[in-house]
């Protein structure tokens, strides 16, 4: 009895980050987290395909006090839809077995008997 299931999801996800290997791994990162909100036990999360809805660039210009040393910063958006392999676990499916036991965090009290 396999308890295991996979199939293949959909999955969109947006990321972003000062250059364009971080706004990639911001956007990645989420896949794990939109998973686990839709199911409880996950096994495996498996990228298949990676697809580019939309790739943007800001640009600005940034100065210190308004006038002083003005730089040029760039900032990085992705919008990506990953196709997945999930391999979660079917805790529906498992059976468990009842045990009845006292309970481990209380005082056992002892028995006093007086001998003469």
């Amino acid at each position: 009895m396999s308890i295991q299931d996979c199939q293949k999801v959909i999955v969109t996800v947006e990321g972003k980050g000062d250059t364009k290997q971080h706004a990639f791994a911001s956007a990645l990162a989420d896949i794990q987290k939109k998973m686990m909100q839709e199911s409880e036990v996950i096994l495996r999360i498996e990228p298949v395909e990676v697809e580019v809805i939309k790739a943007t660039e800001k640009t600005y210009k940034e100065r210190f006090l308004f006038f002083f040393f003005p730089r040029k910063r760039t900032s990085y958006h992705v919008e990506l839809e990953v196709t997945v392999n999930v391999t979660t676990l079917q805790v529906n499916e498992v059976t468990f077995t009842q045990e009845v036991t006292d309970d481990p965090d209380g005082i056992q009290i002892p028995v006093i008997s007086k001998k003469i």
